[in-house]
């Protein structure tokens, strides 16, 4: 059974399946800081928006100015804290995308050589069987 499970595990598929999801999450994590830390408070400089900071209260105790506040009142629909998760997103489907580009067009295959020119035996043997059909 051991064997089994070994051979399994480490076959090349499951194996490969593991590293990408230990490198996707890394990535994520890459991703996240760059949408947090570069990207949103960019855009927030035009017209001083904080998006973390967007929120809609759901009860009427939540009267709070920022979301961590707003958190410890009540329920709150954080719209703010989506539009970072969809900024996320589109920057790392935009990267995938770029990446299968790139990789489909590694695997383009190149055309088929033409096919080696006859032996002289073989040549022969045609000229026999070219010969015995005209007859």
């Amino acid at each position: 059974m051991w064997q089994e499970f070994k051979s399994f595990a480490f076959k090349g598929n499951a194996f490969d399946l593991a590293v990408g999801v230990i490198i996707g999450a890394a990535f994520g994590k890459i991703v996240q800081s760059i949408v947090d830390d570069l990207i949103m408070p960019i855009i927030g400089s035009f017209g001083s928006l904080d998006f973390n900071n967007y929120f809609f209260g759901l009860s009427s105790a939540v009267n709070a100015t920022t979301l961590a506040a707003a958190k410890d009142q009540g329920p709150v629909l954080a719209y703010g804290s989506f539009i970072t998760a969809l900024v996320n997103f589109l920057i790392v489907a935009f990267i995938l995308f770029q990446l299968v580009k790139v990789s489909n067009r590694m695997r383009k295959a190149e055309p088929p050589a033409p096919p080696p020119a006859p032996t002289p035996s073989e040549k022969l043997l045609g000229e026999i069987r070219d010969a015995l059909v005209k007859k």
